[in-house]
């Protein structure tokens, strides 16, 4: 027998005892439960109310919200409750509050490795064998990217749990991958020294600030970018000190530092020899301690322009190359062997103890290890 036969209004359907109404939205059919019981009150309850969604529908009024007052038990919102991982990965963005060139990163990592497998999938359908599968599939460039890729991953899915989208990490199953750790290779004692003086001897005017800011930057183990950041305003001769509270980044001025903790720096002679150096070429009103010698831009952008005096102080002392960065490692060196205390020289990199010893093992041994073997 026909609906209409039945007397039943169109799109309404008794189950049982109760009522559900059918219609399409948004290109696809629901089939929505109602209050109403099965008798011609409640039929015709049913009725009106699918008449009233199908003219909402039909004039663009329906929207999630309102959805969701109309039918509060409906399965639909249930899933839409749940994000897919593309919008959650989008929300978890949104809310990190990081540089933008940081921001950018983490984009490309989700776009490149993650969104093409994941991004319409709902969140808490991901399972640690999609994630197998998927790391599998991926021809890695090297473990380094393929921990990087997991861990922007792990972060969004440990967020997605904090969120209550999901009971587990699905990413703690996967292996993090192995990579050798980059070793450090400071310069000695003396091979600095001789790339000072070389470089104090062959640069005249101008040019001879790159003298001062590896002279700086041997003696004070300040990152790069925080050297090329530094203010005269944060340099206090009197009390030797630097305040290291920014940093440069892809060229861009940024008022954070890498482990977004500032620090003073407390001045040697060799460092402050390099501030006067610096102050006797500083054009007037210069902000930036070691300005760009062509007065090309108020700051230093880009570590290429001081690397160029490095290498071809290298080149000439037929000094084994090692990056701008080992100026950094030769200070911290140069103070462990001088058997300073750890806590101290942390403070001074900016970094915490545990890393210190870490990275720098080998050198706090050879301190000691004649000491401890004359101890037999």
């Amino acid at each position: 027998m026909g609906r209409k036969s039945m007397g039943l209004p169109d799109g309404v359907e008794p189950r049982g005892e109760s009522v559900r109404i059918r219609f399409t939205w948004n290109g696809q059919r629901r089939s929505e439960p109602t209050p109403y019981k099965p008798n011609a009150k409640g039929l015709a309850a049913a009725g009106s109310l699918c008449a009233r969604v199908k003219e909402l529908i039909k004039l663009g009024a329906m929207n999630d919200d309102l959805y969701a007052q109309m039918f509060p038990n409906s399965s639909y919102l249930l899933d839409r409750k749940t994000p897919t991982f593309g919008e959650f990965a989008q929300i978890w963005l949104d809310s990190r509050e990081i540089v933008d060139s940081t921001r950018d990163n983490y984009k490309s990592v989700l776009n490149r490795f993650w969104m093409p497998a994941l991004a319409s999938k709902r969140i808490d359908n991901i399972t640690s064998a999609d994630l197998r599968k998927i790391v599998s599939a991926i021809a890695w460039e090297s473990p380094g990217v393929r921990r990087n890729a997991t861990d922007k991953l792990s972060s969004v899915l440990h967020t997605a749990v904090m969120d209550g989208h999901i009971s587990r990490n699905p990413c703690l199953s996967i292996p993090r991958a192995k990579i050798a750790k980059r070793q450090v290779d400071p310069f000695e004692r003396d091979e600095a020294e001789r790339v000072i003086a070389d470089m104090y001897e062959s640069l005249t005017g101008p040019t001879r600030l790159y003298a001062a800011y590896f002279e700086f930057s041997f003696f004070t183990g300040m990152r790069p970018g925080e050297i090329r950041a530094l203010k005269w305003a944060e340099v206090d001769e009197d009390k030797r000190r630097a305040h290291v509270c920014r940093v440069i980044v892809k060229g861009e001025l940024f008022e954070r530092i890498k482990t977004k903790t500032v620090r003073d720096v407390l001045l040697n002679d060799r460092a402050l020899h390099a501030i006067q150096v610096a102050r006797s070429l500083a054009a007037d009103g210069a902000e930036f301690v070691f300005a760009p010698a062509d007065a090309s831009s108020e700051w230093i952008r880009s570590d290429s322009t001081p690397k160029k005096y490095f290498l071809a102080a290298l080149e000439r002392l037929s000094i084994r190359r090692r990056r701008q960065y080992d100026c950094r490692h030769t200070y911290a060196t140069m103070c462990l062997m001088a058997n300073m205390n750890a806590a101290f020289i942390a403070n001074q990199l900016g970094h915490s103890v545990q890393m210190l010893l870490s990275t720098y093992a080998k050198w706090i041994n050879s301190t000691s290890d004649w000491t401890e073997l004359n101890k037999l």
